[in-house]
């Protein structure tokens, strides 16, 4: 595994536990908004933590933390990300996956093998639009296949969407829970001007409370629970 980063302890990434998140190096998209610039590119450059150092970090954390996150980056274009999840397990951590939903054949792996305890996706945009958004070409049946596992599949989750407002019209939200229709958990959250990848994000803004209401208002009529962080 190639950790680019371990936060010890959190109290908002793994939804009412105690958890510890741990990022992977890499990731096939170069969304402008990105706050973790510096671990996209996977590069013997960039120092990685040694997997024994943060599994050791977290024996001695068993009884004191509930989970493990395991961000990035893009988790799942790590090859022994198995692997590394088993040995979580085997310390008897809940597990986390955040995702962008581009290798929905691997989260499924996972989730049959019971690697999985909790799922998170990025939704970067609805589907005609992705390519504008995260800067790459993208399959966005892959993206479609993840939903539609991940609302299927039994595991609890949740679907989430960084919030530029001009990125995003209302249009585009509506379009969003359309592709979202029936999903359980879905939060809308605000975008922070602080590091991102492409610097002439530090201009842009995010929308009003009264404005991600009516957001909320849209979506509503698809997803189940609509909450905005």
């Amino acid at each position: 595994m190639k950790i680019a980063g371990l936060q010890k302890s959190s109290l908002v990434d793994y939804p009412s536990k105690i958890a510890a998140v741990v990022f992977t190096q890499g990731c096939n998209f170069r969304c402008g908004y990105c706050h973790n610039p510096d671990i996209l590119e996977i590069s013997k450059q960039n120092k990685c933590f040694d997997e024994n150092f943060v599994l050791d970090f977290l024996k001695t954390r068993q009884n004191k933390l509930d989970a493990v996150v395991i961000s990035g980056g893009e988790p799942t274009l790590q090859k022994d990300l198995e692997t590394f999840i088993l040995k979580l397990k085997s310390l008897n951590f809940l597990v986390k996956l955040d995702t962008n939903g581009t290798n929905p054949d691997i989260i499924k792996q996972l989730s049959e093998k019971n690697c999985l305890d909790y799922i998170a996706m990025d939704i970067k945009a609805p589907l005609n639009k992705y390519k504008n958004i995260v800067c790459t070409n993208t399959d966005t049946a892959k993206i479609q296949k993840s939903i539609d596992f991940i609302i299927h599949c039994g595991i609890e989750y949740e679907f989430r969407t960084t919030v530029v407002k001009s990125q995003l019209d209302f249009k585009d939200f509506e379009n969003i829970g359309k592709t979202l229709t029936g999903a359980k958990r879905y939060y809308l959250q605000k975008f922070v001007n602080s590091t991102t990848l492409d610097p002439s994000f530090k201009d842009c803004t995010t929308y009003s409370d009264t404005e991600f209401e009516q957001i909320k208002n849209l979506l509503d009529i698809y997803i189940k629970n609509v909450y905005i962080r």
